[in-house]
């Protein structure tokens, strides 16, 4: 039964393993119905178990039992055997008689009980060995259980961690994809060259200003000229009157 138990439980978690490995139904779900399977097949050991120590008690109880009837019928031979006595002592050997016939009456129950312990005891030996190994393949099992369901929750953890870094992974490709500060840049060159566009205006504006300017200073100094040569004149004219 030991190896019965054990080989479900083994053949169990292999299969559910080799689902887990191959399905592409969520880890989670699987490693949950793992540990419930793997708890039910528990549950089950522990009713094979129970029943087996059932068993053992009662193999025990039948054992005392015959344990208690050889004692009981030990005594019960001795008492007679002294009552015969007595009455042997007394000259009573009618009595005596009867109570030495009822002491190996006793004598042979207690031999049959005796015997009926004795052939018991090899299986209850047994017995008792395949309850400890039980009990001790159940401690066992329920440490791996124990390992099963860390796992379980360091693997749902992990894959919990490993969504939340997948969704910032994707958020900041979106970033990538769509970056604020990249038209923020766009923007200040267009502003930029607006800025340019203003200050070519301003040089051109301001070159032509100064040309007018300068037009005006060519046209006072050619008024300067022609003013000093009529003044030149007019002095020359004088000096041939005189």
């Amino acid at each position: 039964m030991k190896q019965s138990i054990y080989a479900r439980v083994a053949q169990l978690a292999k299969a559910n393993i080799n689902a887990l490995l191959g399905s592409s139904e969520d880890p989670q779900k699987m490693l949950d119905q793992m540990v419930r399977d793997y708890s039910e097949n528990i549950r089950e050991a522990e009713a094979a178990v129970a029943q087996t120590i059932g068993n053992l008690r009662m193999a025990e109880d039948d054992h005392a039992r015959a344990v208690n009837d050889a004692n009981t019928w030990g005594n019960k031979a001795i008492a007679a055997s002294r009552k015969a006595d007595e009455f042997r002592a007394a000259g009573n050997s009618v009595d005596a008689d009867k109570f030495d016939a009822l002491a190996k009456v006793a004598l042979q129950r207690q031999m049959t009980a005796e015997s009926t312990a004795k052939a018991r005891e090899p299986a209850l030996a047994t017995q008792n060995q395949v309850v400890d190994k039980l009990k001790s393949g159940l401690d066992q099992m329920k440490g791996k259980l124990h390992e099963l369901t860390a796992k379980r929750n360091e693997l749902v953890n992990r894959s919990r961690v490993a969504a939340a870094q997948s969704q910032v992974n994707d958020a900041l490709k979106s970033l990538d994809a769509g970056d604020p500060t990249s038209a923020i840049g766009r923007y200040e060159q267009n502003i930029r060259r607006q800025e340019a566009t203003v200050r070519g205006q301003q040089e051109l504006a301001a070159s032509s200003l100064e040309a007018q300017f300068a037009s005006l200073e060519d046209l006072g100094e050619q008024t300067e000229v022609e003013a000093r040569l009529a003044a030149l004149k007019s002095i020359d004219r004088k000096a041939i009157d005189y």
